[in-house]
């Protein structure tokens, strides 16, 4: 996948030949400083506004997660493709280590919200949405987008940091699938989402009941992951292990702390730990995080506005999660989460001199707009994305967080599984 290469090395240059770009290169990290000055006067514009602390937050937020995304390449796509085809397992461990970590502490905010949760009510504003066949086919959809473009939407956000070829029109091809989603959505709903049980597990297992239950299969599935490969490595003929590369050994003085952090990719447990982290401390503040309401919202505004979208979506805007009701202005905290992710992504490529634009063919153009369409339909109509429903969603003990992460999680292997049959027969 040629995505998944961007930032992360290349071919050396011939001999007496500068490195394409190279020359370009050293002018990334002023750029980088300079993006992240300019940020500085908009913070204090939303200051003054209503709700000005909340909307900060939100841009802090968005503005670490995108660095975190970017340093240590954290990609759903990426990561279960790395341990499903090529046997490398320290990928999928970080997203269970981020799902830990984010269930832990979600655990808390929302006990110290609804101390019993088993009184019939929902905490406010999590993403609990409603579990049906519906929800398992928005799941599937959303893994073949991943498939066909080469990321999930979080990622696509920060690969246009990079310069991805492929990500501008995947992120409008997810445009169209929205757009497609709401065409869909009202016969969906009355098919079965109506009348689907809304599970937040919580409410039937208690607080520590459903941590120690979600916590275990955690644990099952990365204890699992580790016992495969282990068992893989032993059946095949091993490789002795290379020198460590002076350049990638601990740093033992501060500036070789901070050149670290702009080189190559962080490791993944860092990764993932901050993953958690940042998504705990977004609730405590505002909503979960979630990075496909704006597109959304901007979507379903205009297509109202045409008259080609149903006023009315039953029952959409009671659920928590990919909330796509048009707003009256573009400073929510969603938007500012978005923006600070683009910003933070760019920073963190520009820093690491790892902006490496290239123009688009007509695959990378085709696949986008392909795989958008599917991942904006799937997010859609499962109320979220990786991000809302999978992370945002699990971590609050919501049952249909598991369920899309499963069902999505089957199409990646399907289609690995076919990836390696077609590449057996060339």
């Amino acid at each position: 996948m040629t995505d998944s290469s961007l930032g992360l090395g290349g071919a050396g240059a011939a001999a007496g030949q500068r490195p394409a770009g190279a020359i370009s290169a050293y002018w990334q990290p002023v750029a980088a400083a300079v993006l992240l000055l300019a940020l500085w006067p908009l913070q204090q514009a939303l200051l003054q506004r209503d709700g000005g602390r909340t909307l900060v937050f939100a841009l802090a937020i968005g503005l670490a997660l995108g660095v975190v995304l970017q340093r240590s390449r954290f990609c759903f796509y990426c990561h279960a493709r790395d341990w499903l085809q090529r046997d490398d397992p320290r990928g999928i461990l970080a997203i269970i280590l981020a799902l830990a970590v984010g269930l832990v502490g979600m655990t808390v905010v929302q006990s110290s919200w609804l101390p019993n949760p088993q009184a019939g009510q929902l905490p406010p504003d999590m993403h609990i949405g409603p579990v049906s066949w519906v929800l398992v086919l928005a799941g599937l959809a959303f893994g073949a987008g991943m498939l066909v473009s080469g990321s999930c939407i979080s990622a696509h956000w920060y690969r246009l940091a990079e310069g991805s070829a492929a990500s501008p029109f995947a992120l409008l091809g997810t445009a169209l699938g929205f757009a497609l989603g709401f065409q869909t959505w009202n016969p969906l709903y009355s098919l079965a989402v109506a009348d689907a049980p809304v599970v937040w597990l919580p409410q039937h297992l208690g607080y520590g009941g459903a941590l120690l239950l979600q916590l275990g299969v955690l644990a099952a599935w990365a204890a699992w992951v580790w016992q495969r490969h282990v068992q893989q490595r032993q059946r095949s003929l091993q490789v002795p292990a290379a020198p460590i590369d002076p350049e990638r050994a601990a740093p033992r003085s501060l500036p070789a702390l901070w050149r670290s952090l702009w080189q190559g990719r962080w490791n993944y447990a860092l990764g993932g730990l901050l993953v958690g982290l940042i998504c705990t401390a977004a609730i405590v503040r505002m909503r979960p995080l979630g990075v496909t309401a704006l597109i959304g919202s901007q979507v379903r505004g205009a297509l109202q506005g045409q008259g080609w979208v149903p006023e009315r979506l039953n029952g959409l805007d009671g659920f928590a999660g990919c909330a796509t009701l048009p707003a009256a202005t573009w400073a929510t905290p969603n938007a500012l989460v978005l923006l600070g992710l683009l910003a933070g992504a760019f920073i963190a490529a520009f820093a690491s001199r790892q902006f490496r634009p290239r123009l688009p063919t007509g695959c990378d153009a085709g696949r986008g707009l392909l795989g958008g369409v599917l991942l904006g339909w799937g997010a859609m109509t499962g109320i979220g994305c990786t991000v809302g429903t999978l992370l945002s969603g699990g971590m609050a003990g919501a049952l249909s967080g598991w369920v899309f992460g499963a069902a999505m999680l089957l199409v990646l292997w399907l289609g690995f599984r076919w990836q390696t049959w077609w590449g057996s027969r060339a």
